[in-house]
């Protein structure tokens, strides 16, 4: 009896303990509830409808305290804002509408905020603890109301690229051994779609998400890494881990917990709150300067009808150098092997770089190098000295695979001291990015995607895979897909060589991703060699821009088609790509103003025997006027409007 009485006092004193808050949308469709009390909870409804389930949320320290555990709220605060933000660079658009309402719950110590747009929320803690500590755990959780649809990016070890299939499966499918990197994409019963990813990730683990309970999904971080082992092949590895996540200041923000709640798949597209919710970059950026990229590596620097032996040399570099000035593409890089293995201050003897920079000043046409990340941090400041002093003007940097505390650390420092140098930085084998283009708006682009490189040794990345993405890893940011085959085959007839690599999908699937994908440093993947055998695909690719003053969805499906228009100044882009199964739409041109001249490029009559054939053509056209897009199966679609 005694035993009863004492449980029933405890049952009621956490409900008496427990408070309710609330805060919403500014158009109120989105609804957060938390609750405070023994846990913190919260959960979330879409228009009248319960879409992520009381959910409970905590951070663990090394001082013994449990944040969000007991929490007992000192203050509430309420606030809005209706700003409109101008990027520095236009991924998506010129202007960002940054509308949201937030509530902050203080408590001893810390606080939680709460932050909620029209399309999306998130969470995040703030702690004011005196001394540094360190964190020994995180509780995120995502229980979701029914056995929702997932498209679920496994992963296999922590130590990843973050390169992943988004295999679909049911929250009931997902098994307790399984877990994934992040972004995901959950879709709901009634089309509306969840995605999950992070934003203002510092000096902290990165997210990734493993099976909890039926429909439930709990956080999963990399520990700190205590001790390591360095490669031949210029890696480093973890091989000793705490017990602690992150080590940290006592007064400090902790990265928001995103989500993306859509009720359609082409809004996926057009939402920036990973952007949104990351901080304001600060100083004068103004030497920012997206664009093309002639890219060496995928095509393996073979080039055909020239009199020297082309290589890792400054006769080869040379002849990427003026095939990009002929079409205007702004930069060449430089892949792996220019330099020494362990030493990326000293180039090998084929290459003499103050000449190859001297050569593409006089052609308009300036050089980004390629590094490792392990060599580059043993001689970070000397290598960006270096670089400097040769005119280098950008880094494509490769290989972290990871993304503990340690290496998002890392990142930070490269992207602070590339904004000393005024370089730009092109992360590979990078992590999904997190609101870096707002905080550095040097950091144009990253790769965390399997991408067209993949076709060198495997055909997994098939024309669906290519139009999932956009509705996936592509909403995070900027995305280094790396498009521009030229060679091309359907996925029956795929092959693989990986010196002479083909693509699955038609021609016009890999016209159509420069419109579509998003990366304000885009990539030309071929040999110059086979561009110049396809003048009708140049006049395209040389006169497609990187960023863009507007976005309209057009036609969005994910995995299945997507058709987008982009505007950059007066001229419209459109571009289109079919996953499996072709499709065809009749567009309204209701976007434009007055009379222009469309040239599409579009599959081929033939396209259905050779995934090469496409045609080009032109007509006139005015605001109204209804334009047909067809698109064969793995296919696509291309179009300027001007």
């Amino acid at each position: 009896m005694k035993k009863m009485l004492f449980s029933l006092m405890i049952a009621y004193a956490s409900v008496a303990f427990a408070e309710n808050y609330t805060v919403s949308s500014p158009n109120n469709h989105l609804l957060v509830n938390v609750e405070t009390g023994t846990k913190t909870i919260y959960s979330v409804s879409f228009n009248g409808k319960m879409i992520l389930a009381p959910s409970p949320i905590s951070m663990t320290f090394s001082n013994g305290i449990v944040i969000g555990r007991n929490m007992k709220v000192n203050k509430v605060e309420h606030f809005s804002e209706n700003n409109v933000l101008k990027p520095v660079v236009h991924q998506k658009s010129n202007q960002i509408v940054d509308h949201y309402n937030e509530m902050i719950l203080k408590a001893d110590n810390y606080q939680l905020h709460f932050r909620v747009y029209d399309d999306g929320l998130a969470y995040r803690f703030h702690t004011d603890f005196p001394d540094s500590l360190n964190v020994l755990s995180e509780e995120v959780t995502y229980c979701f109301p029914e056995d929702y649809n997932t498209l679920f990016p496994e992963e296999r070890t922590m130590l990843s690229a973050q390169q992943p299939i988004f295999k679909p499966m049911k929250l009931s499918e997902i098994r307790t051994d399984q877990f994934c990197s992040t972004p995901i994409l959950i879709k709901l019963d009634d089309n509306a779609r969840i995605f999950i990813s992070e934003s203002d990730l510092e000096s902290y683990p990165g997210m990734f998400l493993r099976k909890q309970g039926k429909n439930e999904l709990a956080g999963k971080f990399a520990a700190v890494s205590l001790e390591d082992y360095r490669t031949d092949d210029r890696q480093i590895f973890p091989t000793k881990r705490a017990d602690y996540i992150a080590s940290v200041n006592g007064t400090r923000n902790y990265p928001w917990r995103a989500m993306i709640v859509s009720a359609n798949d082409a809004d996926l597209m057009t939402n920036q709150l990973i952007y949104k919710l990351a901080p304001e970059s600060k100083g004068d950026f103004s030497w920012v300067r997206p664009g093309k990229i002639a890219w060496d590596w995928y095509n393996a620097l073979i080039l055909t009808g020239v009199d020297f032996k082309c290589g890792i040399n400054n006769e080869t570099y040379k002849y990427y150098i003026d095939f990009a000035s002929r079409y205007g593409i702004e930069y060449v890089v430089i892949d792996d092997g220019w330099s020494e293995a362990w030493d990326v201050t000293k180039t090998i003897p084929e290459i003499n770089m103050e000449e190859l920079v001297a050569y593409g000043k006089k052609k308009n046409v300036d050089l980004i190098l390629w590094v490792s990340w392990a060599p580059f941090r043993e001689k970070m400041d000397e290598a960006f000295d270096k670089f400097s002093e040769w005119g280098i003007k950008g880094i494509k940097m490769d290989f972290m695979n990871r993304d503990d505390q340690e290496m998002v650390d890392f990142y930070y420092e490269v992207a602070h001291k590339a904004v000393e140098h005024k370089m730009l930085v092109d992360f590979h084998g990078a992590y999904k990015p997190t609101g870096w283009l707002r905080t550095f708006p040097n950091v144009l682009t990253s790769e965390g995607v399997a991408g067209l490189e993949n076709h060198k040794w495997g055909s997994f990345v098939t024309p669906k895979h290519n139009v999932t993405l956009p509705f996936t890893r592509m909403v995070a940011g900027p995305m280094d897909y790396t498009p521009g085959a030229m060679i091309n085959f359907h996925e029956k007839d795929h092959k693989i060589w990986f010196n002479l690599p083909a693509s699955i999908g038609t021609r016009c699937h890999q016209l159509g991703m420069y419109v579509v994908y998003e990366s304000p440093l885009q990539m030309l993947a071929d040999s110059p060699s086979n561009y110049y055998r396809e003048s009708e695909c140049m006049e395209f690719l040389s006169q497609v821009p990187v960023v863009w003053d507007e976005t309209r969805v057009l036609k969005a499906s994910v995995g299945e088609y997507v058709v987008v228009a982009r505007r950059n100044g007066d001229t419209w882009y459109i571009g289109g790509m079919a996953g499996e199964k072709g499709h065809q739409f009749e567009i309204e041109l209701d976007f434009i103003k007055g009379n222009k001249t469309l040239t599409y490029w579009e599959d081929g009559v033939n396209v259905d025997k050779n995934a090469n054939d496409f045609s080009r053509r032109m007509k006139k056209v005015k605001k109204g006027d209804k334009i047909t897009v067809t698109m064969y199966d793995g296919g696509g679609y291309a179009a300027i409007i001007k």
